[in-house]
């Protein structure tokens, strides 16, 4: 680490490594699996999101509110798979674990950024679902395609705008004592923990992206479905609540598998002191997974895109039928 050590070149008081050594998991036999097992996991994730981007891009019965929803958060899912899985790869498959100070910056702004707009955008959804059961009448006066384009260019600009500060704040800490990162990739928390300067501006933007991106949006769904229940509760017949209910399912699925992970970890570490390797599998599964699942959660349980398929299916398979019987 000595060479490494030696390039650190101060700023007037301000110290900046050229490089951080991101440390991965260490000691367990035969780690590569993993990472393979997460190469799998993006190649799925591309290939899946991209589809729902084409379906809705190309079909215009799909350009709809919900549906600009569900295009940002396919893309909000392969921007933080693009930002997270080929930086691990080419990390830890090729043994390249040294990472310039203004990529890791840069690593860190896309990976919290696309998981801020994964969490905002299942909110704009719990909205859009909350309208439409609880004030059916009025929801294509209130919920139109303008006012969600409008909605998620906040949202984006917001996002941006705060990772950025978050990510910026870095640049005020000297880290004259260590540039080992113990994370997969260049994490907030425990990049700022390495500087030995004051480091509570950081903490706080820690505390404030974990409330805005995580508990405030998880207080407004589950607020939001309180109300939507209380709306099923006044329905006479269960076969209208259950027909309510099941345009529900695709969206509480999306929730489960984004914020319950998550959660998970943090409790876990909260309550237990996890060692860094439980740590990196525990929060690289949370990040990794739930953008892989959402596809196939949409094309399993949305009717239109199921009937998109069917008949991109049937009208393909149609001439080699029909070169077969000739």
């Amino acid at each position: 680490m000595s060479s490494v050590n030696a390039s650190f070149s101060p700023n007037i008081s301000i110290v900046h490594p050229q490089y951080f050594f991101i440390i991965g998991l260490t000691g367990i036999p035969h780690s590569s699996y993993y990472y393979i097992f997460l190469f799998i996991t993006y190649f799925i994730t591309v290939i899946g999101n991209s589809t729902v981007l084409l379906i809705l891009a190309l079909h215009q019965s799909l350009h709809s509110p919900k549906y600009i929803g569900v295009f940002n958060l396919a893309l909000a899912d392969i921007g933080e798979t693009n930002a997270l899985i080929p930086n691990m790869m080419k990390t830890f498959l090729f043994d390249s674990q040294y990472i310039s100070f203004n990529a890791c910056l840069a690593n860190m702004f896309f990976v919290h950024f696309f998981s801020c707009m994964q969490s905002h955008t299942l909110v704009v959804l719990a909205y859009d679902r909350f309208i439409a059961i609880c004030l059916p009448l009025r929801y294509h006066a209130i919920v139109t395609n303008a006012s969600m384009v409008l909605v998620f260019s906040a949202i984006w600009a917001f996002n941006s705008s705060l990772v950025a500060l978050m990510v910026s704040s870095i640049t005020r800490l000297s880290f004259c004592d260590s540039n080992v990162i113990q994370s997969y990739f260049c994490d907030h928390g425990p990049m700022y923990r390495l500087a030995c300067n004051d480091y509570s501006i950081n903490r706080i933007m820690a505390f404030t992206i974990t409330a805005l991106y995580l508990v405030v949006p998880l207080i407004i769904i589950v607020l939001s479905y309180l109300g939507i229940f209380l709306a099923l509760s006044k329905i006479t017949t269960w076969q209208g609540r259950l027909k309510a209910l099941k345009t529900c399912v695709s969206h509480l699925l999306l929730v489960g598998t984004y914020f319950l992970p998550i959660c998970c970890s943090y409790i876990a570490a909260w309550l237990v002191s996890l060692t860094p390797n439980a740590r990196i599998i525990s929060t690289s599964l949370a990040y990794a997974v739930p953008p892989m699942l959402n596809p196939i959660i949409y094309v399993l349980n949305t009717a239109e895109i199921k009937d998109i398929i069917r008949k991109v299916v049937k009208n393909r398979s149609a001439p080699i039928r029909e070169s077969i019987t000739k």
